[in-house]
Parts: C-alpha cells; structure tokens; sequence
C-alpha cells in the first residue's frame, strides 16, 4: 500500500477562519517577546531555522516545506491569524494548544513579528 500527499493539500493556501482575524494580542510587552524567544529556540527551530526562514533540519525535508516566517506574506497576516495556525497546527505543522499555554502562543506571535525582514 502506498500514499501520496494530494498535489491540491500542497498548493492549498492556509487561510485562518475569518473568526481568527478579530483575536487580539493581549500580550504585546517586550517581556513577552524574550519569553517567544524562548520556546521559540526550543519549539520552532527545528523546522522554521534560528532566522524564521523555513531552513530548520527538520523543516527543508517537509512537504510542504516549513513557512518562512520573515516573508511579507507571513507578517501581513494578523496577530489573530497567526495564533489560530500556531494553536491548530496542519499536515506536518504541530497544533500547539495542546502544549503551549495561551499566553506562550502570544508570546510567539510577538517573536515572529521580530522576523520581519
């Protein structure tokens, strides 16, 4: 037996409900900051790389191939938008609800902002 990832999953663009883009970022001190920083370096890196690029070990063997998180497509999405795709996660992107608090899912939201190229 045999499978195949659907060229359409690939090619899908990943759209946050419209309910995603109304959160707002209840944590926005630079506290907060340091604290994605953190479990970014423990959680993130291994797929999106030290810079946000996607270039992490793990990330440039998955199909599709980790976000690069510095991009303007990634920054342009609201704090909300990117909450809601770090919380539910798809295909090989971990849903970290599960394992993160509220309050450190923020907390990389506001790390990923500093990726900004």
């Amino acid at each position: 037996m045999s499978f195949s990832v659907s060229s359409s999953f690939i090619q899908d663009k990943w759209v946050a409900p419209d309910s995603a883009k109304e959160l707002k970022n209840p944590y926005t001190d630079s506290a907060s900051i340091i604290k994605g920083k953190s479990i970014y370096q423990i959680r993130c890196v291994v797929c999106h790389g030290t810079t946000g690029v996607g270039d992490g070990p793990a990330g440039k063997t998955l199909t599709p191939p980790a976000a690069d998180q510095t991009t303007a497509e990634v920054q342009a999405q609201t704090d909300g938008e990117l909450f809601w795709k770090i919380s539910e996660g798809r295909g090989s992107m971990v849903g970290w609800k599960l394992m993160l608090s509220e309050e450190e899912r923020w907390a990389l939201v506001n790390y990923i902002r500093t990726l900004a190229k």
